[in-house]
């Protein structure tokens, strides 16, 4: 469960390069592409600019390399020449890269064009939801920490969090233990152990937290056609914190540092 310090370093460096393709993202107007397009540039970028394999294509039989999950749709949704983004949207985009025999994985929730201040603001908090999960990771703390800190954050910002999906640990395979739940009590669950590297990946609901999956047997909605967001990074437990092994150029512009010191 725990990684070995040359393990950690290409889990760094896949976790690197998926950052990169975000950074391609950020750099493309995303208002009328279709998703499938916008797949196909991230399958290009990462198998012929940074030499990598898209880690989800093939994966229990998926035949894209991400899944973008627009408006309503909380996870899994498969790219289509026919979904076109428009002005107001939001997506989010899901991509795993492997380098060297390890996996990183991480999302981000995209507005496009003019998006109205209740989308936005929904963004805004899934954002810091999962930024306030990754706060919670030290060694010594629990698993139900992380998940505390996230719901209640998205619950007093009248949220809720989806408790179908969780975040995973990762290494040689894309789904390890232990599952990260975006809900719990503090104090429970797996003591966190310096070297275990997992996904923090919270889905906030504008409305009510029931989803359901559509006849593909892939794309996941909310049940109440509400809004849905999510982020995700790939993160390893250090010995005084955690360091963000997927932490994409936006954020490094911005100011949040690699290795964050634990919550107080």
């Amino acid at each position: 469960m725990t990684k070995l310090p040359q393990e950690l370093a290409l889990l760094a460096e896949s976790g690197r390069l998926l950052a990169s393709v975000f950074g391609l993202l950020d750099r493309t107007s995303l208002i009328g592409l279709s998703t499938l397009q916008i797949n196909d540039m991230a399958e290009h970028f990462i198998v012929h600019d940074l030499q990598a394999r898209p880690a989800s294509k093939g994966q229990y039989g998926y035949g894209f390399v991400l899944n973008s999950s627009v408006n309503d749709v909380v996870c899994h949704g498969i790219p289509s020449q026919s979904d076109v983004l428009r002005d107001g949207d939001i997506v989010n985009l899901d991509i795993t890269l492997e380098k060297n025999g390890y996996i990183a994985d991480s999302s981000k929730t995209y507005l496009v064009g003019s998006v109205n201040p209740a989308a936005r603001r929904l963004v805004h908090t899934a954002y810091e939801a999962m930024w306030m999960g990754i706060r919670a990771v030290r060694p010594g703390a629990r698993l139900g920490d992380i998940g505390w800190a996230i719901e209640r954050h998205a619950k007093r910002n009248g949220y809720s969090v989806v408790h179908e999906y969780c975040g995973h640990g990762i290494g040689r395979e894309m789904h390890e233990e232990p599952q990260i739940l975006h809900f719990g009590k503090p104090g429970t669950g797996l003591t966190l152990r310096e070297g275990m590297v997992f996904t923090v990946e919270p889905m906030l609901n504008q409305g009510r937290r029931t989803v359901k999956t559509q006849a593909d047997g892939w794309t996941v909605v909310t049940r109440d056609g509400s809004l849905s967001a999510q982020f995700e990074h790939t993160v390893a437990v250090t010995a005084d914190g955690v360091s963000v092994l997927t932490l994409r150029p936006d954020e490094l512009a911005a100011g949040p540092v690699r290795r964050l010191a634990p919550a107080g």
